[in-house]
């Protein structure tokens, strides 16, 4: 170590002080303590683990779970925690916490954790007793009137990452400036010394989680729980359940509702609140992946539990062909987005990207609002600025405002906020974002995929009733609207070495770009210092010739750059030939960049 020391400076002599710091104080969790061990020897593992803090956004925290700043532990929730509650006594008089979390490795320990700090700093907590999805805590927040809310997930990441979301008071993803204030707080801590934390959390045999994992009755929980700790009742998860309930745009339209569904949490939260909104519905034909029924932190058959990713959506496909089912639904981890396959006209299944079931949704929504009388005056339909342009399309055709942000749920949640001061959120109609978030109403402010999954079905049987596949839908919107391929493509970046190389590339980028593939550039729009009325953030958008586009940004939840493609074509064909041609092209960029 003290050649490795000589060898790299100053900083990486507070590396290791920061290492073995944490080799000292670091006792609470044993298998902590167990890697900074095994890791003595491994210089670039310790460079990697504590070259910075783990850094809170608009996201809160996300990160690799394990031991250093840069990882996600209880130190770094801790200390994540005692930095909001500091944010929240400083801005309400008696603030208020909801806290939920998923199924992955130490979710429940972490919410323990979280709970616990804000107990000690006097703030009253709301905890879901179970494993519940993320939009979940927005609806909490709002009905119970809390501050703020916590949700720990990582959502759609592989096993071995775990997040913190955080929302404010209105049940929307924090925004940059509350980030920024809360980053700010977070700041001022040491990481051992300035953390408060109730006697009841870390070990506790009676902590938060042993007593849900005990699955003990509401007598007991009453005995058990802490005084400023309080479960959140049945009355909210059904109050949840009748608002997703309300979302039906069927009317009086007599559908056959025995459609054959085959569905996956994906190891996650989603089953019992999807299963349950679903049959209350009328959709009872309901066969659930078994090897995916089940919580299960390390995604035992879906390493990356994605419904975006083919791989993750293999095994629903496999159990639909057995049944012969209608309708293929997988969400993610959190249950906040959703995949679907559907029969094509070889009666084979095909997998929906995330842009072509908002379009589906956006026009069925559309048609049947304005079928019965129910769409607002001046209706808004709101996307992120990498979500499929043909959405404005279908939108415009419907006389329905487009409204585009930035990358990210929280900024179509943030604008709902602001119909809603306005007095006009009876606007909304319905957010969509390509990687597989839905929102049709306005009762909670993020994507919620037990919406979704019902809006799903009631189009799927709708349209089914009629005679008319969801392919074949999707089909004569793009005959109706022009054929435009949309795709995501994404390049690891992983630890301190990673995430300098993005920041070259993009700094590289910003030089400009003549052509991108056979089509040469005709704008490019650099959200950095803002644009449009938007905040700030690190992204390159390509106008291209034809109306194609090309988007690039560094993920904020993931060590991976990420570019959308969008081509529009004559043809399928077409449009996939000029799509090889941006992929080749854009990777030769990004190599020569790094």
């Amino acid at each position: 170590m003290e050649q490795w020391i000589m060898e790299h400076g100053k900083m990486e002599q507070e590396i290791i002080e920061q290492y073995q710091r944490w080799m000292k104080r670091a006792v609470l969790d044993k298998d902590l303590k167990k890697e900074l061990i095994e890791m003595a020897d491994e210089d670039e593992k310790i460079r990697d683990a504590f070259y910075k803090n783990l850094t809170f956004g608009t996201g809160g925290l996300r990160g690799i779970l394990g031991a250093g700043t840069d990882r996600m532990n209880i130190y770094t929730v801790a200390k994540a925690s005692q930095g909001l509650a500091d944010y929240l006594i400083q801005n309400f008089e008696s603030p208020s916490v909801v806290i939920g979390y998923d199924s992955r490795i130490k979710s429940d320990l972490f919410a323990q954790t979280a709970a616990g700090v804000f107990s000690a700093n006097g703030i009253k907590v709301y905890i879901w007793p179970e494993l519940m999805p993320a939009p979940m805590v927005s609806f909490a927040v709002r009905y119970l009137g809390a501050s703020a809310g916590v949700m720990v997930t990582a959502s759609h990441n592989p096993a071995k990452y775990n997040g913190y979301k955080v929302y404010g008071g209105d049940g929307c993803q924090i925004t940059s400036k509350a980030a920024k204030e809360i980053q700010a707080e977070i700041e001022k801590l040491d990481i051992f010394e300035d953390v408060k934390m109730s006697d009841f959390n870390l070990g506790d045999e009676h902590s938060i989680p042993a007593v849900i994992s005990a699955g003990i009755n509401d007598d007991q929980k009453k005995d058990l729980q802490d005084g400023s700790v309080e479960y959140i009742s049945e009355e909210v998860y059904t109050a949840f359940v009748e608002a997703v309930k309300k979302q039906s745009v069927l009317g009086n339209v007599e559908v056959d509702k025995n459609i054959a569904i085959v569905y996956s949490p994906l190891h996650g939260t989603g089953l019992k609140p999807v299963l349950r909104t679903l049959k209350e519905c009328g959709y009872t034909n309901i066969t659930v992946v078994k090897e995916q029924e089940q919580p299960d932190g390390n995604f035992a058959t879906c390493p990356y539990p994605n419904p975006e990713i083919k791989e993750a959506m293999i095994l629903g496909m496999d159990y639909a062909r057995a049944c012969h089912a209608d309708l293929l639904l997988a969400t993610d981890p959190d249950c906040d987005r959703v995949g679907i396959a559907v029969k094509n006209r070889d009666d084979d299944y095909v997998l929906l990207s995330g842009n072509e079931t908002g379009l589906l949704l956006l026009d069925y929504i559309c048609s049947r609002r304005i079928a019965m009388g129910t769409m607002p005056k001046h209706p808004v339909m709101m996307k992120t600025i990498v979500t499929t342009d043909m959405a404005e399309q279908i939108a415009a055709h419907y006389g329905v405002q487009t409204i585009n942000v930035l990358t990210g749920f929280k900024y179509i949640g943030e604008q709902i906020g602001f119909l809603e001061k306005a007095g006009e959120d009876k606007r909304y109609i319905f957010g969509m974002e390509e990687s597989y978030g839905y929102l049709t109403g306005t009762y909670v402010r993020d994507k919620d995929g037990v919406d979704a999954a019902l809006m799903i079905c009631e189009m799927f049987t709708y349209y089914a009733t009629q005679g008319i596949r969801l392919s074949d839908k999707l089909e004569e919107l793009y005959q109706t609207y022009g054929y435009c391929l949309n795709t995501l493509h994404s390049y690891e970046f992983e630890g301190a070495a990673g995430f300098d190389k993005m920041q070259s590339i993009m700094a590289q980028l910003r030089q400009g770009l003549e052509t991108i593939g056979p089509k040469k550039v005709k704008n490019v729009l650099d959200y950095s210092n803002g644009l449009d009325g938007l905040p700030k953030s690190d992204v390159l958008k390509y106008l291209l010739e034809d109306h194609c586009s090309v988007v690039i940004r560094p993920s904020g939840t993931e060590p991976k750059l990420k570019c959308y493609i969008s081509v529009s074509g004559e043809t399928k064909a077409e449009a996939e030939m000029l799509e090889k041609q941006f992929i080749s092209s854009l990777q030769t960029i990004l190599k020569k960049s790094s």
